[in-house]
């Protein structure tokens, strides 16, 4: 792990640079795959997944006969674990929610917004990551998609990690497919004799589910946001936990070899603890060796003073921000760019990835700029209306009219001077 002292601005560009993948070499391949499967169908899903999965299924399709089986492999205490995720995330979910307003913008002419889920969803859930069904699949029934589709790889003897299937009928899931990778992705984005085709394609992935889902936008299917390798920045000052900051990078480093973690903070004698209990607690992690890789471009920044930290921050624009300081509320006022912010020092990241309500599917790779994550707005297209009354008309009609024919779209302005010359 880098360690990095008061570094000058012009040179953070070169600090807040992500583990950089480069995924071109890959759109061959994407291609050649959708293409397959858009003539094909399931055929080709069929052995895709055999070649790529080492998966040979008599179909992909999991039946209720499937989940039931599967809901019996649940321990107990991970089904009461999975229930209490899923109240929090309805609870807070639901509250996204806006009453319609129509408003008058002059005498006789309303407008008015209405709300409507996408009909057709894809949500794509890599193996064992039961956690991610709950955040899109409960969102998307909140929100009143009609289909909700959702696949996942299986593993080599067929089957499907049982919490998904569990996760998917408490969640409302309306269909769920064993596939995985770049297969899935076609298939959710052509269609094919089993699989709908669906308006819009949510969920992580590796690098080959990314590319597919970048090579779907091309096919007139949008996806949730671009996504990249999972990110994390902490603040901390004198008043935090070095043991708990250390938990909190690992548990970051430990989601893939090309996870990035990094510390800001302006007291210097943090440093040397944080460092000793990485050192500690990485011991005893079984994926100690991932997380090493992952540590290896990962750093403890040191700034100056607060508004360094607060410009560094935003310009990093962090996919999880935790603020462990005394001051946090004050901090967090002034954060401009963060997928999701952790506030004080009770509060790990990995709350939000489980169970506190909130989304975990969150930009990444600076994105945080300008995309917001995963919300109830991410399934639903907003469609507007408006209703002019006969006085409406003649009040508002004149402006239209010279602005039409300032544009000289005497078509347009016909089309308003036939209505005020009309009597009813």
């Amino acid at each position: 792990m880098k360690i990095i002292k008061y570094p000058p601005r012009n040179d953070w560009e070169q600090i807040i640079t992500r583990p950089a993948i480069d995924n071109s070499h890959l759109f061959k391949l994407v291609k050649t795959v959708f293409e397959d499967v858009r003539f094909n169908g399931d055929k080709a899903v069929t052995a895709y997944t055999e070649k790529f999965d080492k998966a040979v299924l008599k179909q992909f399709v999991v039946t209720p006969d499937d989940i039931d089986e599967a809901e019996q492999l649940v321990p107990e205490a991970l089904k009461t674990a999975i229930q209490l995720a899923a109240s929090n995330i309805e609870a807070f979910h639901r509250s996204q929610q806006v009453v319609p307003q129509k408003i008058e913008t002059m005498p006789g002419v309303a407008c008015w917004q209405k709300a409507v889920g996408i009909e057709k969803v894809g949500l794509y859930i890599p193996s064992g990551l039961f956690s991610t069904v709950l955040m899109l699949a409960v969102p998307a029934r909140i929100a009143g998609c009609r289909e909700i589709v959702l696949c996942t790889p299986p593993a080599l003897d067929g089957t499907v990690h049982p919490a998904i299937l569990y996760a998917a009928r408490l969640a409302g899931v309306n269909q769920i497919f064993k596939i995985g990778g770049i297969q899935a992705i076609a298939a959710m984005t052509h269609g094919t004799e089993t699989v709908p085709r669906v308006y819009k394609i949510f969920g992580p992935g590796n690098q080959y589910v990314t590319a597919a889902k970048q090579f779907a936008v091309l096919r007139d299917v949008a996806i949730d946001m671009p996504a990249g390798p999972s990110e994390v920045e902490i603040i901390a000052d004198e008043t935090a936990n070095p043991a708990f900051v250390a938990a909190d990078m690992l548990s970051q480093a430990e989601h893939g070899a090309d996870s990035q973690a990094i510390l800001v903070t302006t007291h210097e004698e943090i440093v040397d603890k944080v460092i000793v209990e990485i050192e500690r607690q990485l011991k005893e992690l079984p994926r100690k060796e991932l997380v090493e890789q992952s540590l290896q471009h990962s750093s403890i920044v040191v700034l100056k003073d607060q508004d360094e930290v607060i410009d560094f921050t935003n310009a990093y624009a962090p996919e999880h921000l935790i603020i462990e300081t005394k001051d946090y509320t004050v901090l967090a006022e002034q954060i401009a760019n963060a997928g999701s912010v952790f506030l004080g020092h009770f509060t790990p990241e990995s709350a939000g990835d489980y169970a506190s309500g909130t989304n975990h599917t969150l930009p990444t790779n600076g994105y945080a700029r300008m995309y917001s994550g995963v919300n109830l707005d991410s399934f639903v297209k907003k469609i507007t209306f408006q209703e002019i009354s006969q006085a409406g008309i003649q009040n508002i009609g004149q402006a239209i009219i010279t602005m039409a024919q300032a544009e000289s779209l005497q078509a347009h302005s016909n089309a308003v001077s036939l209505r005020l010359m009309a009597n009813f």
